[in-house]
Order: structure tokens, then sequence, then C-alpha cells
């Protein structure tokens, strides 16, 4: 099964929120920047700025989350941004993700592999 992406985009003045989910977040980011869908809501309000974004290990879970979002008020959304993002910068653009950051999935292998190995030090003490 596909992993996915949920995310936030933006426009310049920070006024507008857009949440969308995909397979293929760096393509639709581009897909966002170029205004690829004439008409649209990101093309009409200019969101050209990806801000926020989760990743899951299956498509499902993104578009659960996508509606979860749609639904919550315009300051939960600025919440978990600032949480993430407080300086509101660019963290996907057309040709990739802006900083190294480790992705959802990873960290949450990285504490698992964590956990296992501390109960393994603990059961041969």
């Amino acid at each position: 099964m596909k992993s996915g992406f949920t995310y936030i985009m933006t426009n310049k003045h920070h006024n507008v929120l857009y949440v969308g989910c995909t397979v293929d977040l760096v393509k639709r980011v581009s897909q966002h920047k170029r205004h690829f869908y004439k008409g649209a809501f990101t093309d009409h309000y200019n969101c050209e700025y990806c801000v926020y974004f989760e990743e899951f290990s299956d498509y499902n879970s993104s578009i659960k989350r996508e509606n979860q979002m749609k639904n919550m008020k315009r300051e939960k959304k600025i919440a978990l941004i600032n949480e993430r993002n407080p300086e509101w910068k660019e963290l996907v653009t057309e040709k990739g993700f802006c900083e190294k950051t480790e992705l959802w999935s990873e960290k949450v292998k990285s504490v698992l592999e964590e956990i296992k190995k501390n109960k393994n030090s603990s059961t041969n003490t």
C-alpha cells in the first residue's frame, strides 16, 4: 500500500490555509506552485507555500487526517503549524524537502528501536 501525506499550504500573507493529501508531496507542491489546476482554490488564493505536513504509512490514513484537519477551526490549524514550524518556513518546494528533517515514520521507527533496546538491556541485567 502507498504511503501518504497530509499537508497545509498558505499564501505569502499567511491569511489563507489549504489542507490536502497526496502520495507524492513534492510533485503536489510543485503543482500548487505552478497553478497547475486553474481556477482551483489554491490557484485562486495563491497558496504556494507548504508550511506543514504529516507522513502516513498508508494513503487511507492521510485521507482520514485530511478530513479531520479540514473540520478543524483555523486556530487549531495555526497551532499545528506553530508547534512544528513556528517561523512558517517553506518546508517543501518543487525541488524537494527544504530541510533534512526526519520523517514521522522514521521518528516512530527510531523510538520503537530505542524502547526495544532498553527492554533488552533491562532483561539482561
